[in-house]
């Protein structure tokens, strides 16, 4: 390797009696980026040819000792010194190097640690490759080193999962060589090198050490487990596979391997996609209209209604932290309310997320239980969640408008009304902001903040805090009939309904999907969702729906039989007692059979992939009108929420990523096609046609608005 690099100085080098203290110092979280990489070689060098260090400490300044690679640096030609050569240059040293771990030491910032020739950790540290979430694996080194010093059942459960593990599990799977007494790194470090050097430690090369045997049979069952759980996502499978070359080859094949499987891999459309939905988590809260805005006061929120939802707004707040004044009509709905709660937090304390005292703490001290609106008066935010019904919801804000202090956020959590006209019966407009949860509550991820005309910039502020307090990942949404995910959900879902009655069954539609990459297909989830749900919203907009609109009836004939899905045991599918899965119901396929007579409809079974195209189509163009209206400031926004809150497959980044890797052109002529059969339903989006006539990526509009998305909302919104 060459040794010709110059120092930036990121990488500091001091003598510490006979010890050289290395410090890797790339805020805020150490990326291993070109500049470290060429300290590390020069610092190397410097250590073999100072005399006067007998052993050297390798520490990471701040918070962490490396979190891993520069993924900024992915999307640019590799340049040396690579990573691997970089870790092999420490391995080879002479003299030992000690890795002093405190904070994370993830991905490439573990690898280094793998090529030192001891590893010290403090408590609380902990260790990781989870290079398997950007749909790549490890490269350089980690499928090589961990399985020769931890064996092979320590790689298999760390590297396909990308799960961390803390000091002590480190320590006793052998990764770590002593959990350390000491709370800072540099003297864990040094204590540690001190005893090296007195006893003479001989230097414990990762590479040089003979993994135990193992069956074949472990990596084959490995395989079928972990692609089980992948649902198509190909990086957990490969981890497998590069594991299994590190019991078969020599240290220096097994590298040669691994780096054409870490290229391959990174590519691949699924690395970009990955890449892509890393990225576009850290925007999502990088909005101008909030840039240097600070959030309302937050400690105490209200919640209107004790039924699964707003129970479950409840526990997620009381969870983490905040104190939480139900409301109910009536004691008795107050109870349900209460054992609702208890269950959830219960279900917490059981999976290890909370500790009994915090649990004892929720009922004593955080949650009040009241009939009476006149609790709500110090409250600092107030989320409605009762029946989806505007009329109910405006008298429960007219009554909050009454009630809570000055400056109290109130938020209702509608799924698809309109929040304008909720705001108005309120003489404090500014306060009133949608907060959409997704059931259940306490544990979907997605919060879509919706902005009303007149909702004021700290109000946005405080919403996007709400979420962070409760761990949400929060979108900012603009108001229509179902904001982002719900609105897209209903035209991906009147396009799978047009496939089902035109000839194909709910069960293809769903086997489609389901190897698509989502958990679910689009009828099993409605299932559970409860077919009434959506009953009730084509009742809803019955008396505005347009006389071009192609209506089908065979859902709304299930939902006459009483066949709500889940809840009644039967919907798409029946559900034997306690089932959560369902098998085919045969009589949905007479109520179709009977639609296509009354409507004259040739039954045409469509393959796999025309199903799949009108599916994403519609999606696509759907989400591609909500950029174009400003209701998703950005692409990013859209394919955040359906990988969050609809099961879209992370790996595929979302459907305006998958657009763009598939081709837009491609989309847009699909839309055309399927416009000669129903030219009302496929109008295509002015924004796509012109994405297409310009030759442009959601990508490249992703970057535009980046700096000022409110600014370049369309002239329509």
């Amino acid at each position: 390797m060459s040794s010709s690099f110059k120092s930036s100085g990121q990488v500091s080098y001091e003598l510490r009696g006979d010890v050289a203290v290395m410090t890797v110092s790339n805020a805020p979280v150490n990326a291993l980026s070109l500049a470290i990489r060429q300290d590390l070689v020069a610092r190397i060098k410097q250590f073999e040819e100072d005399d006067a260090a007998k052993a050297a400490v390798i520490v990471g300044a701040g918070k962490v000792f490396i979190a891993g690679a520069d993924i900024r640096e992915f999307k640019r030609p590799a340049t040396e010194p690579h990573l691997p050569d970089v870790i092999d240059g420490i391995e080879a040293c002479s003299k030992p190097v000690i890795a002093a771990i405190h904070g994370v030491a993830l991905g490439g910032g573990l690898e280094v640690a793998l090529g030192c020739h001891f590893r010290v950790g403090v408590k609380g540290a902990k260790f990781g490759l989870p290079e398997v979430h950007l749909g790549i694996i490890p490269g350089a080194g980690g499928t090589q080193r961990l399985p020769r010093l931890a064996g092979f059942e320590t790689a298999l459960e760390m590297i396909p999962s990308g799960a961390q593990v803390g000091a002590d599990a480190a320590k006793a799977a052998g990764i770590l060589d002593e959990v350390s007494e000491e709370a800072d790194a540099v003297a864990a470090g040094l204590s540690f090198a001190r005893s090296v050097i007195d006893n003479g430690t001989p230097l414990r090369r990762c590479s040089e050490l003979v993994a135990a045997a193992v069956e074949p049979k472990v990596f084959a069952e490995a395989k079928a487990a972990v692609a089980k759980r992948a649902r198509g996502q190909k990086s957990p499978v490969v981890c497998v596979e590069a594991i299994e070359v590190a019991s078969q080859t020599s240290f220096a094949d097994g590298m040669a391997k691994e780096r054409e499987m870490f290229m391959e891999l990174k590519n691949s459309a699924q690395h970009r996609a990955l890449s892509h939905a890393f990225f576009a988590d850290r925007a999502l809260g990088k909005l101008p209209e909030i840039k240097g805005i600070a959030p309302r006061e937050l400690k105490s929120i209200g919640v209107i209604g004790g039924g699964t939802m707003g129970a479950g707004i409840a526990t997620g707040a009381l969870m983490n932290g905040l104190a939480v004044t139900l409301i109910e009509r009536d004691d008795d709905a107050l109870g349900r309310a209460k054992a609702t709660i208890a269950k959830n937090v219960g279900g917490a304390v059981k999976k290890g997320k909370l500790s009994v005292e915090q649990e004892q703490r929720i009922f004593a001290e955080a949650l009040s239980l009241s009939t009476d609106y006149a609790s709500l008066s110090d409250v600092d935010l107030v989320v409605e969640a009762v029946f989806e019904d505007i009329d109910v919801k405006k008298q429960v804000f007219e009554k909050l408008d009454a009630v809570c202090k000055d400056g109290a956020v109130l938020a209702t959590n509608t799924s698809y009304l309109d929040v304008n006209a909720i705001a108005a019966v309120t003489k404090r407009p500014q306060d009133v902001i949608g907060l959409h949860f997704f059931s259940p509550a306490h544990i979907m991820k997605l919060l879509e903040v919706v902005v009303a005309d007149k909702t004021a910039p700290d109000v946005i502020a405080t919403g996007f805090q709400l979420g962070k307090i409760m761990r949400k990942v929060a979108v900012r949404a603009g108001v229509c009939d179902g904001f982002i995910g719900n609105r897209i959900l209903a035209t991906y879902r009147a396009a799978a309904d047009a496939v089902v009655v035109d000839g194909s069954t709910p069960f293809e539609v769903d086997d489609v999907m389901l190897e698509f990459g989502f958990p679910m297909g689009p009828y099993a989830v409605a299932d559970l969702a409860g077919l009434d749900i959506g009953w009730a919203t084509r009742k809803r907009k019955a008396p505005t729906r347009d006389p071009r609109e192609r209506y089908f009836t065979f859902a709304d004939r299930m939902c006459e039989q009483g066949w709500f899905g889940q809840k009644t045991s039967k919907g798409y599918y029946v559900y034997e007692e306690g089932a959560r899965k369902g098998t085919p119901n045969p009589a949905v396929l007479e109520i179709l059979t009977d639609e296509r007579k009354e409507k004259h409809i040739n039954a045409q079974n469509l393959s796999k992939e025309q199903i799949l195209d009108r599916y994403m189509a519609a999606m696509v163009n759907e989400a591609a009108k909500v950029v174009e209206e400003g209701i998703a400031l950005r692409p990013l926004d859209v394919d955040m929420t359906l990988i969050y809150g609809y099961g879209f497959p992370r790996w595929r980044g979302g459907p305006m990523q998958y657009a763009d890797e598939i081709g837009l052109e491609k989309i847009l002529n699909n839309i055309k096609a399927y416009a000669q059969e129903d030219a009302y339903f496929w109008q295509p989006a002015k924004l796509l046609e012109e994405m297409v006539a310009t030759g442009k990526t959601f990508a490249e509009l992703n970057a535009e608005r980046g700096n000022n998305p409110a600014a370049k909302k369309h002239e329509n919104a």
